[in-house]
C-alpha cells in the first residue's frame, strides 16, 4: 500500500525542503494527545499535561481528532511562514467549505472519508452523512461536527484561539529548542538536492520515501492506496522533531501535497521497510522454522546437523534456513566443505524483546 504522487513534468524548483511552526505544533499536539506513539517525548508530555490551565485541557480534548489519528490539511501549510501567527493568519483565508471539508475528514477518522460536492455546509444528506460518521466516532467529536455545520465561523475562531493559547503555554518554549535543527535539516536536504538531484534527496528523508523507477512519482509507504498530482505548485517537505515515527502526508483534491517526515536522529539504527518486517514475521510464522531458530540461537549448526536432530530430511531443512536467510533473521560461514548456519541476534532483536527471549529460552 502506498502513496504515489506524480511529479511528471513538474517544474524545476518546485519540491521544496521548508520549516513550519504550525506543522510543528500539529505534531506536538499529537505527542499529547498519542504520548505512547512517541516514547521519547513521554516526559515532556507529561509536564506540559501538568501545567496546562484546565481550560486549555478542556479545549484540547474537544478537538484533539484534528490531529491525533490523522492531521487536518490546514495545519499542515504547503507554504510556510516564519511565524505561528503568519500561519494562523493563512488558516484565516481559507474559505468556510475548504476548511470545514478538511476538519471532517479528519473527523470521520483515518480511513479518510471525504466530502464531495455538495458541501455539508450547504446540502442536508451531505449534513447528514457527516453528523452520522462524527457520531460513530463519539460524543465530544459529534458534538464539534455539529458546532462547525452550526456556526463554522465561531468554531474556526474558537480553534485559533485554542492554538494562540498552546504557544503561550508551551509552544513556543519547545519551538525555540528545536527550530535550529529543525534549518539545519532543511538546509541539508535542500543543499542535497540542488547538488545530487531529488532521488537522493528523498532516501535522506526517509526510506519510505522513494523515487518511482521512471522519475516520474514519489512513492510513500503508506496505509492508504492513493494517487495525488503536484501541479505547478510543487511538493514541500517540512522536517519535525516532535512527527517522529511519524510520516504524515497531505494530499487532498485542492490542497497541495505536502509531506512531514522525522529529522535524523544522531546514531539512530535505520528504518526497516514495512516489507521486510513483513518478511520476517511471515519467517517466523511456521512452526518448524521457528524450531530451527531457536536451535540456532544456542549455536552455529550445519543443514545436516539440523536434520539430524529433528528427523528432517536435508532439502527440507534447506528450504526452510533459505526462508530465514532472505528474512535476514540468519547469518552463515563456510568451514570447507560445511555451511555452518548461527542466529542474527541484532535483526531478531529489532523485531521485539519478547521474541528474542522466547527464542533463547
Amino acid at each position: 500500500m502506498a502513496l504515489r504522487i506524480d511529479i511528471g513534468g513538474l517544474p524545476p524548483g518546485r519540491v521544496r525542503f521548508s520549516v513550519s511552526p504550525l506543522a510543528e505544533l500539529t505534531a506536538m499536539l499529537h505527542v499529547l494527545a498519542e504520548p505512547s506513539h512517541h516514547p521519547q517525548h513521554v516526559g515532556w508530555a507529561g509536564s506540559v499535561w501538568a501545567s496546562l490551565p484546565p481550560e486549555l485541557a478542556e479545549r484540547l480534548d474537544e478537538a484533539e481528532f484534528l490531529w491525533r489519528s490523522s492531521r487536518a490539511d490546514f495545519l499542515v501549510p504547503a507554504r510556510p511562514r516564519p511565524t505561528l501567527a503568519e500561519e494562523l493568519d493563512d488558516v484565516d483565508r481559507i474559505d468556510d467549505e475548504a476548511y470545514a471539508t478538511a476538519a471532517l475528514v479528519t473527523t470521520c477518522g483515518s480511513n479518510r472519508v471525504r466530502f464531495n460536492a455538495p458541501s455539508p455546509l450547504a446540502d442536508a444528506t451531505a449534513r447528514d452523512r457527516a453528523l452520522a460518521l462524527a457520531q460513530a466516532r463519539g460524543a465530544v467529536q459529534e458534538a464539534f461536527a455539529e458546532r462547525l455545520l452550526t456556526d463554522p465561523a465561531a468554531v474556526r475562531a474558537r480553534v485559533r484561539e485554542t492554538l494562540e493559547a498552546c504557544a503561550e503555554a508551551f509552544f513556543d518554549a519547545a519551538w525555540a529548542s528545536v527550530a535550529v535543527r529543525l534549518a539545519d535539516d532543511r538546509r541539508l536536504k535542500h543543499d542535497l538536492l540542488q547538488r545530487k538531484g531529488i532521488g537522493p534527496a528523498l532516501a535522506a528523508v526517509s526510506s519510505a520515501v522513494t523515487l518511482a523507477p521512471d522519475g516520474g512519482a514519489i512513492v510513500v509507504d503508506k496505509l492508504q492506496d492513493s494517487a495525488t498530482t503536484a501541479d505547478d505548485a510543487g511538493i514541500t517537505f517540512l522536517p519535525s522533531v516532535f512527527g517522529r515515527p511519524h510520516l504524515v502526508a497531505v494530499y487532498a483534491k485542492g490542497w497541495q501535497p505536502v509531506v512531514q517526515y522525522p529529522v535524523a536522529e544522531p546514531n539512530a539504527p535505520e528504518s526497516v521497510s514495512l516489507e521486510t518486517v513483513t518478511l520476517r514475521l511471515e519467517a517466523l510464522a511456521h512452526p518448524v522454522r521457528l524450531r530451527l531458530l531457536r536451535t540456532l540461537a544456542r549455536g552455529a549448526h550445519t543443514t545436516g546437523e539440523l536434520a539430524h536432530a529433528w528427523e528432517l530430511s536435508p532439502p527440507e531443512v534447506s528450504r526452510h534456513l533459505a526462508v530465514l536467510r532472505r528474512a535476514g533473521l540468519l547469518t552463515s560461514q563456510r568451514h570447507g566443505r560445511y555451511v555452518r548456519y548461527s542466529l542474527n541476534p541484532t535483526d531478531v532483536t529489532a523485531l521485539g524483546s519478547d521474541l528474542l527471549s522466547a527464542v533463547l529460552r
